[in-house]
């Protein structure tokens, strides 16, 4: 098997109702790549997905599979699998007729048929497991045998939904590395929707970060993460403390903001200029007790103990700042109440321009 890459050129997707799912979007997924598009519920990023494998029409601009035009292809014709939440097995069948079903629609002879899924099954570590019936497996067995039932109709292209969704967190963890290696193995193109960005993170060579129909940034976890290119981007994309002001100054490649909690420098990406308003984003790790650099006064609120990491929170100037050090005993016992000094680097902040931020979990739940 061997990918092909997925090109969209200028697609957007507006469904009957006059709601537009998708702005029209450029994207570029490299042949045999990991590639993961990460974004909250609603952003469109299903709606991609179901237009590459050819359920969904753009109403503007073209998908190229292979450097293919993909209009007026159907599902079926299309080099992409497309696998889905529920995974969709045929309880009553064994595991190796489950994996083998799509060759059995191609008019191939049940001993050949046997044999593919076998090999497939070899390759996600369900040899043994062919006459078994799905009830009988657990759910990561379940979901590695729908991707060999997805590789076994050979796509150059192989289209994951959230497919991880309904297992338990260290099902999913173990999963994410099986995944992986199977996508390595197998050379395939895989697009993965997922809103978790664990797993964006550590399976993906890129991903693309989306919200409200529009893809914010695309580039390596390290990108993503390390110098997000949106105030979305860095609010969605791991914790981040946002501190909200108006560029007083830039130099060097760096901005100096006015904030309630003083005078901060952060990055300046963006190239945000003198009177701007801004966003500063620091990310709890980088943050240090004691620092002397963008210095700030802070009561310290509450501590939780997460096994290998201290999370400290504070209060300042009207922010709740969190802080994250590694417990490795070597901190001192800190009262809630107490006051200190945190600081961070100019050099570990960034100063994007102002716009939306992604929602809590605190506002979500209060829907």
């Amino acid at each position: 098997m061997r990918g092909k890459d997925v090109v969209l050129e200028g697609v957007g997707i507006t469904y009957p109702n006059g709601f537009t799912a998708v702005q029209p979007t450029d994207l570029r997924i490299e042949a045999g790549e990991f590639f993961s598009i990460l974004g909250p519920s609603g952003c469109g990023k299903t709606t991609i997905l179901r237009a590459v494998s050819g359920f969904v029409d753009p109403t503007q601009g073209r998908i190229l599979i292979g450097g293919e035009d993909q209009a007026g292809i159907g599902p079926n014709a299309r080099p992409t699998a497309l696998i889905f939440q529920n995974l969709a097995l045929f309880p009553l069948m064994p595991v190796w007729e489950n994996v083998a079903f799509g060759l059995e629609a191609r008019g191939i002879g049940k001993r050949a048929r046997r044999a593919r899924a076998q090999e497939l099954l070899e390759l996600v570590a369900l040899g043994d497991q062919g006459d078994k019936m799905p009830g009988e497996l657990s759910g990561g067995q379940r979901q590695r045998v729908a991707i060999a039932r997805a590789l076994a109709v050979e796509p150059a292209v192989l289209l994951l939904d959230e497919p991880l969704s309904a297992l338990d967190l260290k099902l999913r963890q173990h999963m994410r590395a099986e995944l992986r290696d199977i996508q390595k193995k197998t050379g395939v193109t895989f697009i993965y929707i997922t809103h978790d960005q664990g797993e964006a993170l550590t399976m993906s060579d890129r991903i693309a970060v989306m919200n409200a129909g529009v893809v914010e940034q695309v580039g390596t976890a390290d990108q993503i993460y390390g110098a997000p290119a949106t105030a979305f981007a860095a609010s969605f994309v791991g914790e981040s403390n946002m501190i909200a002001g108006r560029v007083l100054e830039v130099r060097d490649g760096h901005a100096l903001i006015e904030t309630a909690l003083g005078q901060l420098v952060g990055r300046n990406p963006a190239g945000l200029g003198a009177g701007a308003a801004a966003m500063l984003f620091v990310r709890p790790e980088a943050m240090r007790i004691g620092h002397g650099e963008n210095a700030m006064a802070a009561q310290l609120l509450r501590r939780d103990l997460e096994g290998a990491f201290l999370n400290l929170f504070f209060h300042a100037a009207g922010h709740e700042l969190a802080v994250h050090v590694t417990n490795d005993g070597s901190r001192p016992d800190m009262a809630p109440g107490e006051e200190h000094r945190l600081g961070f680097a100019a050099a570990a902040a960034v100063v994007l321009p102002e716009g939306p931020l992604a929602r809590t979990g605190q506002e979500l739940a209060a829907q």
